[in-house]
């Protein structure tokens, strides 16, 4: 069985989509899965299980909240090149600034030319993964302004890289 990470957009922000982590494991435990953890209140869950699908998720956590969440999927050894493709570590010296945004599919790097950047910042594309480094944050960012889904037309959903190594740390312990 393949250790698996599931990252949900858009719930517990500003009090909208509100999804209590318990039931969201709750959820995932009625789909069959095993091991099933979640990290912080923003969408982060770490399960075992035969290869998941993210409508299946997405349909069960409907059905559970009554709302629309869009699943990002990636795999245990899928995130681990995510962390090892790392190509702003030596600029990166703050991990609650630098971002990975998860795609739902391939990305094309060129649809990205043009964006317009703000001070410091760096992005780089690798196949599913945009790394951006926002050196002054995220409020007033140009490059994740810049960084939609409408512009690759893929899903996308955020985590710092502080929160992709933890999930990474979660999926190498025990289950």
């Amino acid at each position: 069985m393949a250790r698996q990470i599931a990252l949900l957009r858009g719930i517990n922000v500003g009090g909208n989509k509100k999804v209590p982590m318990a039931t969201l494991r709750a959820v995932f435990d009625g789909l069959g899965y095993t091991g099933v953890r979640t990290y912080v209140n923003s969408g982060n869950v770490v399960f075992d299980g035969p290869k998941a699908t993210a409508r299946k998720i997405e349909q069960a956590i409907e059905a559970q909240f009554g709302f629309d969440v869009a699943v990002v999927l990636r795999t245990r050894d899928e995130l681990a090149q995510v962390v090892a493709d790392d190509p702003f570590g030596d600029l990166a010296d703050n991990p609650a600034r630098y971002f990975v945004l998860f795609a739902d599919r391939k990305l094309d790097a060129r649809k990205a030319e043009g964006v317009d950047v703000g001070p410091g910042e760096r992005w780089a594309v690798h196949d599913r993964e945009i790394h951006l480094w926002l050196p002054e944050g995220v409020q007033g960012s140009k490059a994740l302004k810049g960084m939609t889904e409408k512009r690759f037309g893929a899903t996308l959903t955020s985590r710092n890289r502080r929160t992709v190594g933890k999930l990474l740390e979660m999926a190498d312990a025990a289950g």
